[in-house]
């Protein structure tokens, strides 16, 4: 069932930003989005970009030392978001990237927020083309170790994810 809710102009521009790796200045490169997270509005009529709730590219390394721990530190311990991870890893054979859509639906978040989010997640996916990793996770427990994301990106093939061993 879907809830009616849409997703904002701005999302999928975020999304195509991050979708598109074209070479790019130093300067750009830092000011791509490593990750991002969106909510349903106030209103409960669109998909926006949460305030504040992303990590660029330049902040890697400078402010931010594990992404994927800093990435897992944004999501709220008691409501739903969706969230965009472009998931640095390497596999026996070579270095990767790809594009990671959560649907984060913790265990403690209001009933009301699981159902608009679940009844939603139609209508973000769709704008969200050539995704080819989709993760729900519901609890701290699932997304803290990374050996589960690893598993999404390549099962036992992966060797490292963020720079650091699985």
């Amino acid at each position: 069932m879907a809830s009616g809710v849409l997703v904002s102009d701005d999302v999928v521009q975020i999304f195509n930003n991050m979708k598109v790796r074209k070479s790019s200045t130093p300067e750009e490169v830092k000011k791509r989005k490593k990750a991002v997270l969106f909510c349903i509005g106030p209103d409960m009529r669109n998909i926006i970009a949460e305030e504040g709730k992303e990590i660029l590219v330049g902040d890697v390394g400078e402010t931010v030392k594990d992404p994927y721990d800093t990435f897992v530190k944004l999501l709220p311990k008691d409501d739903c978001r969706y969230a965009l991870y472009d998931a640095t890893y390497e596999t026996r054979e070579t270095k990767k990237e790809d594009l990671v859509f959560i649907f984060w639906a913790p265990d403690g978040a209001p009933l009301k927020s699981k159902m608009v989010y679940a009844s939603s997640k139609e209508a973000i996916k769709k704008k969200f083309t050539g995704i080819k990793h989709e993760w729900q996770v519901n609890g701290l427990d699932d997304i803290q170790d990374r050996l589960t994301l690893a598993e999404k990106l390549g099962g036992s093939t992966v060797i490292s994810l963020e720079g650091k061993p699985i």
